[in-house]
């Protein structure tokens, strides 16, 4: 990097973490093996430090730790690998975590509030609403939302989500500007194990260093973190990947000090319906489009139309989040379908008198997906 390459950077950095000074509302997801022993009390302390007094400001926890706490209240060995044990032990885990957070938020008079979310409640619209409109009367009261996924019931979350990816859907649910990921790690390592202070490209600067590591306790890992961190930068709010154990690291990130890695918030941000649809919704089926339609959606502000439709994959109806994939089958956006897979296949290449009619996924539904 030529020095005025590195001075731009830095630059940046200073910009950036000038945001960080500015958040009014911080979402805090704090990781199973960062649960021990008095970590609930100084989180509480270091949120009723920023919190306190201070008009305005507001926080979400998204918190790990109930199927980890299950698993010792239950008596097994180890992180069990059936879903039914695992279900047990989040069940019986969930009471035990809020209440640790409920006696250390409470010594300090901060109301807390359970919140429990699957992936069905965020990707039903109405009840993505419904979610929102909570979390914002209880922002208003005073709370702190401790969020958590539903894993008692929700047996696709236990399996394939984590708590990394629920926080990326909660920052632009409840509008915050910035997103902590604490861990049991400073930030992002670079190849000679040093922390990467600030990421601008993820594609270009992070994910290569990310790896796929987990623990026996925790589902993430540190590209789980990364990746979420390039969703929620998307939303329009800067993210920080840094490690519980630092003293004061909640304020220390607030305050703008060079700690952790800061992934810095895109210029424009995407609309929370079209985070909603890009990086909630789980795609049923994909649109295959030839190069011409390609090019067009690529460039915005296109609807994908049948003519350039050279086939489905899978079975999806209207209403259904798509994948809009191009000949070499990288995916370029992803939307809402107008058809169902059947009439897309029948109309594919053939073009409608009638307006509106040959609309597979209307541009108003489209999300172009940011090449980064």
């Amino acid at each position: 990097m030529t020095d005025a390459a590195a001075r731009a950077r830095d630059a940046e950095a200073r910009v950036a973490r000038e945001g960080l000074r500015r958040a009014r509302r911080l979402v805090i997801k704090i990781g199973s093996k960062s649960l021990a022993g008095d970590a609930w009390d100084r989180l509480a302390a270091e949120v009723h430090a920023l919190l306190g007094g201070k008009a305005g400001r507001s926080i979400v926890i998204v918190s790990s730790g109930a199927i980890a706490l299950g698993i010792g209240k239950l008596g097994f060995p180890s992180r069990p690998k059936d879903m039914a044990r695992l279900q047990a032990a989040a069940a019986a885990g969930q009471s035990v975590l809020m209440q640790r957070y409920e006696e250390a938020f409470g010594k300090l008079m901060i109301p807390v509030a359970q919140v429990l979310l699957t992936h069905a409640d965020l990707a039903d619209r109405a009840r993505t609403n419904n979610a929102r409109n909570a979390l914002a009367a209880l922002l208003e009261a005073g709370a702190v939302p401790i969020i958590n996924e539903n894993d008692a019931v929700a047996v696709d979350e236990i399996k394939f989500g984590d708590n990394d990816q629920l926080a990326a859907m909660v920052t632009p649910l409840c509008e915050a500007d910035l997103l902590l990921l604490l861990s049991d790690v400073e930030g992002l390592l670079d190849g000679d194990r040093k922390r990467v202070p600030f990421i601008k490209s993820v594609a270009r600067e992070a994910r290569h260093l990310a790896g796929d590591s987990t623990s026996g306790v925790g589902t993430g890992g540190m590209s789980s973190k990364v990746e979420a961190a390039r969703r929620a930068t998307l939303a329009g709010a800067n993210v920080v990947i840094a490690s519980a154990r630092e003293p004061g690291i909640v304020g220390r990130v607030r305050a703008g000090e060079d700690v952790g890695t800061l992934f810095a918030a895109v210029p424009q941000r995407i609309s929370a319906r079209k985070h909603w649809i890009a990086y909630t919704l789980r795609p049923r089926g994909a649109v295959l489009v030839d190069r011409g339609a390609a090019a067009a959606i690529a460039g915005g502000d296109r609807s994908v139309l049948a003519v350039g439709v050279l086939g489905v994959r899978g079975t999806f109806l209207p209403g259904d989040a798509v994948a809009i994939v191009d000949p070499e089958g990288v995916e370029l956006a992803r939307g809402l379908a107008r058809l169902s897979a059947s009439d897309a296949a029948r109309l594919a290449r053939k073009k409608r008198d009638e307006p509106g009619e040959d609309v597979v996924v209307h541009k108003d539904d489209l999300v172009v997906l940011p090449v980064d």
